[in-house]
This record gives C-alpha cells, structure tokens and sequence, in this order.
C-alpha cells in the first residue's frame, strides 16, 4: 500500500494544533482528518479518534505496526513542511504531496 496523495491544511488558532490532514493510499482511499500536534518533542501526528460513551477517546483508523507509522508521519510532516515553507513565501495554505 503506497500513499498516493497528502493534503495539508494550515490551522491558524493558538493551541497546539498546527494542521489537519488528508492522506490517500493507492488513489483508491482516503483517512481525513489526521491531525499534526506540536509537542514537548516536536511535531507528531494524531490519527483521527471519536469520543466513546464512557469519556475516551478511540481511534478510528490507525496504522497496525510501527513501521507503517512512521512512514505514515514522516510522509505527512514532509508536506506540511512544504506547505510551511509554500505558506511562508506567500502561497496557500494548502499543500499537495504526490
């Protein structure tokens, strides 16, 4: 499974998300709504989660191993540093990986 396309979307509010994100595998299916945090450590994602009846939050999609996660993160922080650097010199502040 590759992932085909990435888009960036630039979040301007205070607080410590900086973007939300939509990642397409294989041109054929698309996770929205993965989030980029800035942390103690530096940026990370959040795969997006609902709220269960009992206060928790559960994961909708996630990645099963750790060698898809980081594939996954560090493909998703590679575009918003592009659109970053895009955002930067004046463009949108919406970004496109392919």
């Amino acid at each position: 499974m590759k992932i085909t396309d990435v888009r960036v979307r630039k979040v301007t509010k205070q607080g410590k998300m900086r973007a939300v994100v939509s990642v397409t595998f294989d041109n054929e299916f698309v996770v929205h709504d993965i989030k980029v945090i800035e942390g103690e450590r530096g940026l990370f994602i959040a795969m997006p989660s609902k709220k269960s009846t009992d206060g928790e939050y559960r994961d909708i999609a996630h990645p099963i191993n750790s060698d898809m996660r980081k594939v996954l993160q560090d493909t998703i922080l590679e575009a918003y540093d592009k659109a970053a650097d895009e955002a930067a010199e004046g463009d949108s502040a919406e970004a496109t990986i392919e």
